[in-house]
């Protein structure tokens, strides 16, 4: 990763935290911030992140996808099926096809892995 890109990453995760400051539990300012900090390869960081955001609106059905992800560069197979199955639950609830589609993918692609 270039330093250019790490700067620019670092640059964005500031703006988000300085409007974060105002509406601290937005939804999409937490996922956004949860992004840059996978550019980053803060995993941790961005698993921390995902937590709080689906324990504040547990239907933004995307950070599933995304902590899932997260958990499996952490090495926690477990924990990304876990994710992976509870976004399916939420995406089913809301006929969000493409969610489901993407998450059933990842669990699948996980699960032969695993084999």
């Amino acid at each position: 990763m270039s330093h250019q890109t790490t700067n620019d990453n670092n640059h964005r995760i500031k703006q988000i935290l300085d409007m974060l400051e105002t509406t601290p539990n937005d939804s999409f300012l937490l996922h956004a911030l949860a992004l840059e900090n996978i550019k980053l390869r803060n995993y941790e960081e961005a698993k921390h992140i995902f937590i709080r955001l689906l324990d504040i609106n547990p239907h933004y059905v995307g950070s599933y996808y995304h902590l899932g992800s997260v958990y499996q560069f952490l090495n926690n197979s477990k924990k990304a099926i876990e994710t992976y199955e509870e976004g399916i639950k939420i995406a089913q609830q809301q006929k969000d096809f493409h969610s489901l589609n993407e998450l059933r993918n990842a669990m699948d692609e996980l699960l032969d892995e695993e084999l």
